[in-house]
């Protein structure tokens, strides 16, 4: 299977960094094909332009060469993971900003969906599982990633 990795940590070196680096060697040991987008060390711009806002008239509308080069590299791919560090009970600006454009109206949600089978979303966090099942922020983050963007926008099976 081929899976896009989803990395956004401002340090590579960092124990996010090495979460991904141990992701990477199980996908390649289970015979997975693993294509990393580093969004920090790639330079990705999470900001969104006039030219990558949603169209929400027209369905087929022709992005941005940098999000169309980004949808091509999701949709080479039959899964998708992430690994990030938790920051306010999601994700970090980047990734955020990444799905913001590049899963686009007509593309990702709307008329079209992902086609990807499924989602792993790896979080790294400083709080405990039980510092975060006392407070819900482990429903509230299930249901804002798992349900809010990968089941809308078409991805079935999604693991935070």
């Amino acid at each position: 299977m081929n899976i896009l990795v989803v990395f956004d940590h401002p340090r590579r070196d960092s124990f996010c960094g090495a979460v991904l680096d141990e992701l990477v060697e199980g996908m390649t040991a289970a015979g997975h094909v693993p294509e990393l987008a580093d969004l920090r060390a790639e330079g990705f711009d999470p900001r969104l332009p006039v030219a990558d806002e949603p169209d929400w008239g027209n369905a087929d509308k022709i992005y941005s060469p940098e999000v169309l080069a980004e949808q091509a590299r999701v949709a080479r791919n039959d899964a998708i993971a992430f690994v990030f560090p938790v920051w306010w009970w999601s994700f970090p600006a980047t990734t955020k900003g990444w799905i913001d454009r590049v899963w686009n109206n007509g593309w990702a949600y709307g008329s079209r969906k992902l086609t990807l089978q499924s989602a792993l979303l790896i979080g790294t966090a400083s709080g405990s599982a039980a510092s975060y099942r006392k407070r819900g922020y482990d429903e509230a983050m299930r249901v804002q990633l798992n349900v809010g963007m990968m089941e809308y926008c078409g991805i079935a099976r999604a693991h935070l």
